[in-house]
């Protein structure tokens, strides 16, 4: 299963401390994360993900951002060319009044065969559930 997981998700496998209390849905994004290392998940992601999960990191974290954001980096993720769902998501991002970065998830789960975002992002989710290729992560299901 190939899956793109947006920076709601990905927090949370980092979750710990204070600011863990106030996640929600954390099991499921491990199952995720567990899922990839037996090959039954396929991480493709856009370029900015690291960017924007170590953004998050740092102000939720910040004394453990530079070690979460190294660890992310070292897990096999197949990265999408920099431009590769550019068109899409800019189209998406317009249609739907909503901020590109999060649009870019989801068109490059639309333009790859058999590929799903995972969010936790309610507000995505809601606006763009219609278009497919996308599920809520409390409703996701690796097998």
């Amino acid at each position: 299963m190939i899956c793109v997981i947006d920076a709601s998700v990905a927090v949370k496998w980092f979750a710990v401390g204070d600011w863990a209390q106030t996640e929600n849905d954390i099991d499921p994004a491990l199952d995720i994360l567990r899922s990839s290392t037996d090959g039954g998940v396929e991480f493709f992601q856009p370029p900015h993900f690291l960017a924007e999960v170590a953004a998050v990191l740092t102000r939720l974290d910040p004394d453990r951002a530079l070690q979460n954001a190294d660890d992310l980096a070292a897990m096999y993720i197949t990265w999408a060319e920099p431009t590769v769902a550019y068109a899409m998501a800019i189209e998406l991002a317009r249609s739907l009044n909503h901020h590109l970065f999060d649009t870019l998830y989801h068109a490059l789960a639309l333009t790859t065969p058999g590929a799903v975002l995972v969010t936790a992002d309610r507000r995505y989710f809601d606006k763009a559930r219609h278009l497919g290729q996308i599920a809520w992560l409390p409703d996701f299901r690796t097998s």
